[in-house]
């Protein structure tokens, strides 16, 4: 019986070698790191109820339980929390609201708007774009359309090129899906996302397959924009209190060479969108409107 947490916990307990738990690495294993019974024992519960635990049959699984299976197995923080939740499905990290519409927040899109030397955009929780100011839409250069970050990770050509440590992206990108899919279990979004993955990436299976949970709050990422070239940029997420499923993404740039080439990107994306503004046929109101000289 395979189950998501059953997967989860056999990809840690494969990592975990048996003499690092003080247990002798000999005879025939079947497979690498521990076994089920050494789990059980480790933690200090009976094999059995690990058993069921693993086949997603034990729902009232206590901190304590999960606490001690989560030293045994040498899970971080992140990790931790995400068998919570898989081991719990009633717990209270699933109750996140419904994801908005895009459009239906205009305050985050005047925030976006105010940070025009910020690269900044709205990721939902299938990672696609909802909002994105002037700077950050130059900056991910994605095509037009639906724009999503795990597809132009795993399913566009450009992405290595764009992404000089390709690889350390692709396991964030999946590791932090994979903590979204946990959160929201059933979103048709985020399942959608995952099999048009599964299907049209070998490495997305790769990655999704190292059962790797990530929360990309900060960190640094080097891109190398098809323009302006290397650069080197902070990344900071903030999360929305009242839509949790939705993070706040912005940029910043880690050394001086990154810093002068946003303020060149800025500059020729605001005179990109000047030009789109002039080319755009008046709408009715703007022929009632004076021009700027006589304001």
């Amino acid at each position: 019986m395979t189950t998501e947490i059953g997967e989860f916990l056999r990809a840690k307990r494969e990592r975990v070698a048996p003499e690092e738990r003080g247990l002798p690495a000999g005879g025939q294993r079947r497979v690498p790191g521990l076994r089920r019974e050494e789990v059980a024992l480790l933690a200090g519960i009976s094999p059995d109820y690990y058993v069921r635990l693993e086949q997603g049959r034990a729902r009232a699984a206590s901190d304590q339980v999960l606490d001690a299976i989560s030293r045994v197995l040498s899970l971080d923080d992140v990790e931790r929390d995400h068998l919570r939740v898989l081991a719990r499905p009633a717990t209270p990290l699933r109750a996140v609201r419904a994801v908005p519409a895009p459009g239906t927040r205009p305050g985050l899109t005047a925030l976006l708007d105010a940070m025009p030397q910020v690269p900044a955009f709205v990721l939902g929780p299938a990672m696609d774009v909802l909002a994105v100011n002037l700077l950050g839409d130059a900056l991910i250069a994605l095509p037009e359309g639906p724009r999503n970050m795990a597809r132009h990770v795993f399913l566009d050509p450009t992405s290595p090129a764009y992404y000089p440590e390709w690889d350390k992206v692709a396991r964030e990108t999946a590791a932090h899906l994979r903590r979204m899919a946990g959160l929201l279990p059933g979103t048709p979004e985020i399942a959608a996302l995952i099999g048009e993955l599964t299907i049209g990436s070998d490495e997305f299976v790769r990655a999704w397959a190292r059962q790797e949970v990530a929360v990309k709050t900060h960190g640094r990422k080097l891109v190398d924009h098809p323009e302006i070239g290397r650069l080197s940029l902070a990344y900071e997420t903030l999360g929305l209190p009242d839509e949790p499923a939705l993070m706040l993404v912005t940029y910043t740039a880690a050394d001086e060479r990154t810093a002068d080439a946003l303020r060149t990107l800025g500059s020729w994306a605001a005179s990109g969108a000047a030009e789109r503004i002039a080319e755009r046929p008046p709408r009715t109101g703007d022929l009632h409107r004076a021009p700027a000289t006589e304001r």
